[in-house]
């Protein structure tokens, strides 16, 4: 592996990224590293030292990866895993990949701090389900990944850790709220992670970063919130990856129904990698909803590279017609808000309990709490039902159409310094989500919605876009997003 050493100003500030020849074990697939661990061509020692060498080169300009474990703590985990494979015993399907969790996850023994100074000395005594999961499966935890405070925003920064910078130029926005994820693994510093997603917070990141992350069916990866499970109707966890089989591959370690989950889904009974050729997933039939009827500004160029990656598909047999659904998007959005504000309640609102902790939180916190504890019962159940309607109008479309697509951001990445954007193509941002509303529909469906990278603006910029697919059909999607990658592959970066 070549670098060179990152150049910064007198202030501190990126003049320009290092250069970098990853090690070829970063390169390299999960499917590929599990294939040659499983020869004896490469060990689990060897794999996890490649990836803390390019963390090493890499992590210092980028902070995507925090709480760093000691390097010797996991080299001699990585040799447990050797041994274990050299005396025949059966291995889990990370065994001795390494992985960094999204800094959202309780790791237990391993600072977790929700990106707030309210927890920035939190040590769990117990592993999520998620993070239980990958473990089982043989993974060696080296980290976490950086996360906006509590994961609020799609642009990640907070007071412990500092801001992440995108994987194509340091001085851009990495996305968010699963922004270290995307930018460790486009780097190569991971070759696998995991996100979570509420508002965009899987496909956001990974358009900024030219990577694939899938928001699955609801109940599709349970969670256990500390709160009432019957409540957590939007949020869920999935996987990112630099390839769909890698995506399907984490996304079979983390799904199947747990008993403690009152919405999880029951386990599909098969692997997703195992099945992603799929015939009825060679032509599909896109609904292309682009900026829904001008309701959503666009930065310039945006529509215009989504339209032209699908475009680049249609030789393939994929048939695409533009389409605006007849729906009240303004009032779908404020359902969003207001769904999205009743369910911090329970999530975050013993904040607003606790003076000390409440002055120490970002100011959008603060505003999503005071307008949660405004909301009636009223405004809840109306909300509710616009996002029951627009469901239905999905699921009427995907009667006809196999995916609903739109782009997966309404801009390019943007400047690493702001807090967020506050206008789009001359239009004004009346929130800090606003900027992301684009996101909105997928989450509300309850739909699986995968991002697929789409492009490059002309100064380098990525982009994504989002597919939709039918209810519960995680490996339909899956296997429409490999067809993709299959015949209209990213820009070779």
């Amino acid at each position: 592996m070549t670098t060179s050493r990152p150049a910064f100003d007198a202030q501190g500030r990126l003049l320009a990224p290092p250069q970098i020849d990853p090690p070829d074990l970063c390169r390299m697939s999960c499917a590929a590293l599990r294939a040659s661990l499983a020869r004896g061509d490469a060990s689990a020692v060897e794999v996890v030292s490649a990836f803390l060498d390019q963390i090493d080169a890499m992590n210092g300009v980028h902070n995507a990866i925090v709480s760093l474990r000691p390097r010797d703590a996991l080299l001699s985990e990585a040799a447990e895993t050797d041994a274990s494979r050299a005396r025949g015993e059966a291995m889990g399907a990370l065994a001795g990949l390494p992985v960094a969790f999204k800094d959202l996850q309780l790791t237990r023994g391993l600072r977790t701090t929700f990106g707030s100074p309210v927890h920035a000395d939190f040590t769990p005594t117990e592993d999520s389900l998620l993070v239980a999961r990958v473990k089982a499966a043989g993974a060696v935890v080296i980290g976490k990944t950086n996360t906006p405070e509590f994961g609020l925003g799609s642009h990640t920064y907070n007071p412990v850790f500092g801001r992440t910078r995108n994987a194509f130029d340091p001085a851009l926005s990495a996305g968010g709220s699963s922004g270290g994820a995307a930018a460790a693994l486009a780097l190569r510093m991971l070759p696998i992670a995991d996100g979570s997603d509420f508002g965009g917070s899987l496909r956001n990141p990974a358009a900024f970063n030219n990577v694939f992350g899938f928001r699955p069916s609801l109940g599709r990866v349970p969670h256990l919130p500390s709160n009432d499970g019957f409540f957590a109707q939007i949020s869920t966890d999935g996987p990112l990856a630099r390839s769909v089989g890698d995506l399907a591959l984490m996304l079979s370690v983390i799904a199947g129904h747990d008993v403690r989950a009152p919405l999880a889904l029951d386990d599909p009974g098969y692997r997703f990698e195992d099945r992603l050729d799929g015939s009825e997933a060679e032509t599909p039939r896109v609904a292309w909803l682009g900026d829904l009827g001008g309701h959503l500004p666009m930065e310039p160029g945006v529509l215009a590279l989504c339209e032209a990656a699908l475009a680049a598909v249609e030789p393939a047999g994929w048939r695409v017609e533009p389409l605006t659904p007849a729906y009240d998007f303004e009032g779908l959005w404020r359902a969003f808000v207001v769904l999205r504000q009743f369910a911090l309640i329970g999530g975050q609102g013993a904040l607003r309990r606790d003076a000390a902790a409440y002055a120490m939180v970002k100011p959008e916190m603060r505003w999503e709490l005071e307008a949660a504890y405004a909301l009636d019962a009223e405004a809840v159940s109306a909300a509710a039902a616009a996002r029951s309607a627009w469901r239905d109008v999905a699921l009427d479309l995907l009667r006809t159409y196999d995916i609903l697509a739109l782009p997966t951001a309404q801009l390019f990445p943007f400047p690493v310094e702001w807090d967020w954007p506050k206008e789009i193509a001359g239009r004004p941002m009346d929130s800090y989500h606003r900027w992301f509303e684009v996101a909105a529909p997928g989450s509300l469906t309850g739909f699986p919605v995968v991002n697929v990278p789409a492009g490059f603006a002309a100064d380098g910029r990525p982009m994504g876009m989002q597919l939709i697919g039918r209810p519960r059909g995680d490996l339909e999607l899956l296997r429409i997003a490999a067809a993709y990658e299959a015949v209209a592959p990213r820009a070779g970066r």
